[in-house]
Formats: C-alpha cells, structure tokens, sequence
C-alpha cells in the first residue's frame, strides 16, 4: 500500500511558509500520548509531527496504523518509549465497514478491483455464520500488503515493486466480532452489502484480511471500506487528542498512569523497590498478578512511581524486563 502523503497542493497541519522557521517548543515530559490518528496520515507521518510538537525526536509508536485508518495511535516520548515494545501486545478494538460483493488488490478500498460478484443473494443468517467461523482463535493469512517485513523488506514495498508476496498464515485471537448494521446498496451497478463491524482481537490481527476471507466465505469477495481504532490496551478513543489539539497542548499521559491503564499492577515494598533498582529478582506474589514476556507486571513504589516492568520465570520469581528506577 501507498504510504500516506499530504494531498498536492495542501499543507500539513502547522506548516509554515516556506524561508521561516517557528521557534523551538519546551520538551514534554516522559510519558505516553494517544492520538487521534486522521485519514491519509501513515503512522510515521504523525510521529514526525509530534516530535516537533513535543520538543525532541525520542518519540516512537506502538503498532502502525493503514494511512486510510483513523483511530488510537499509542505514541511514546522519552523514556516512555521503552514501554511501546510491551504496548504492541495489548489487545485492539476496531469499528470498521466491509463491503461484500468487490474485492480488491489491497484488501481495502486503495487498491484496484480484482473481482466482482453481486452480493444481492447473501442473507444476514449467511453473514452471522461467516462471521462466528473468523471469531476465536483462528489461523490468519496478513495482507501482502501489510507492514509485515520479508527478508528485510516491508511487505508492501515489495508488493509496489512489482513482486508477487505471499506471507504465511499466523495465529491470531478475534476475541469479538460483531455486526452492528447491513445496509445493501449500488455500487457502478453492482449489487453490494456494506457491513458495519466491532471487531476486538489480539495484537498482529488483519482487519482488511478478517474483510477478505468474510467475502471469500460468503462467496462475494470482500474489503474494508473504513477502518477507525477505538482503542489500544487500555487507551481509549475517549483519551486520545487529535493533532490540532495537540498544537494547543501536548497532552502527556504520565509513566505511571500510562502503566496502570494497561498492564497488571503489583504494589512494592520500599526493600522490593530497592531491589529491584539493582535488576534483582523478586519472589512471585500468590494468587498475584502473573507477567508475561507479551504484558509484563508494572510494579510500583510505595510512593507510586514505576519501578519496573517484571516477567514470572519457570521458578516461581518475577523477574525485571525493564527498570525505570536504577539504583
């Protein structure tokens, strides 16, 4: 897929005339910012933007976002970049269209008609039952033009190169999958159903593929038509500022509370924060908090700052994966 760039002859947000130079904003502090990522905009596009907005070029993401989505993008400054990699393991939530009856190279409305099939004979009985078989853990082929990397090269840069790029199907978790509304319509003559879908699934899950193989099932092909994040572990829409709002003010969520909202929390001992600022190992909690290599435990001070990030191995001890806190 095409990276997202400004239209010709538009100007990104906060662009200046060209020979003047806008003074150099205060550093945000460390923390997490969960944007209102706009249409057309790729997930690098944003980062840019803020590291000017934020004051300096420690920002990263956590995840890409298509350039046609909008949605949550969870963006880290400072230090808080070290906890995107953890970030990218949280659960996701999605409202999207799929449009039954045209599938596309892409597997959204950017790319070019591969077929169409009218979709005037799909019942609603018929979707249900294409929609509970991709719900669940289930076996997914990504798009190939998907971020996915192959042999050092995204996935859909190959694809624009003109190379044939077949990625192998991974295991995914669609935790939720749920029609909202069907609503048949025409389109250049064609009969089609456009779709409107909650989908809540595990991290590296394909919505524009769960539209291509819904539209396969069903007979009809199928694309995504919109696609909007509404949330991101334990991000919210309702906490993300869009970029015009960012201009404003850089709302920074603290390391803290960036961490409480999306890991387990486990509550520290002054000793257990001592040790743990020498990267020391600590014994398990009973019936406590479990951490895993994909979401990890944030512990806490007495004092409620975040210490750490910690991992249970095979012999019953937590384990720090990151300090934040080093003696």
């Amino acid at each position: 897929m095409a990276e997202g760039q400004a239209p010709e002859g538009s100007a990104r947000l906060g662009e200046r005339p060209e020979g003047r130079r806008e003074p150099r904003r205060p550093t945000a502090p460390d923390g997490l910012l969960v944007v209102d990522k706009p249409s057309g905009w790729t997930s690098h596009d944003v980062v840019a933007r803020v590291r000017r907005l934020a004051g300096t070029r420690k920002v990263g993401h956590a995840g890409t976002l298509d350039p046609m989505a909008t949605g949550v993008l969870v963006l880290g400054i400072g230090r808080a970049t070290r906890l995107l990699t953890y970030v990218v393991g949280a659960d996701k939530e999605y409202r999207a269209t799929i449009r039954l009856g045209v599938s596309t190279t892409t597997d959204d409305a950017e790319g070019e008609v591969l077929a169409r099939v009218g979709a005037e004979g799909v019942a609603r009985a018929d979707l249900e039952v294409g929609v509970a078989a991709l719900t669940g853990a289930i076996s997914q082929v990504p798009s190939s033009v998907s971020a996915i990397k192959v042999d050092g090269q995204r996935a859909y840069a190959r694809v624009r190169a003109g190379e044939q790029v077949e990625l192998a199907a991974r295991p995914v978790t669609v935790h939720g999958f749920v029609v909202h509304d069907v609503a048949p319509g025409v389109a250049e003559g064609l009969a089609v159903l456009d779709v409107d879908v909650t989908v809540v699934c595990s991290s590296g899950t394909y919505i524009r593929a769960l539209a291509r193989d819904l539209g396969a099932a069903l007979g009809v092909g199928g694309h995504l038509t919109a696609l909007r994040r509404t949330r991101v572990g334990g991000y919210p829409l309702a906490v993300a500022r869009t970029l015009e709002q960012l201009e404003a003010e850089v709302a920074v969520l603290p390391m803290a509370v960036a961490a409480r909202a999306t890991f387990p929390a486990r509550a520290l001992t002054e000793h257990e924060a001592s040790e743990l600022s020498f990267g020391r190992r600590l014994a398990a909690v009973a019936g406590g908090p479990v951490g895993t290599a994909a979401l990890p435990v944030a512990a806490f001070a007495p004092d409620g700052t975040l210490v750490a990030l910690l991992a249970d191995d095979d012999a019953g001890r937590s384990r720090p994966v990151l300090v934040f806190a080093p003696a």
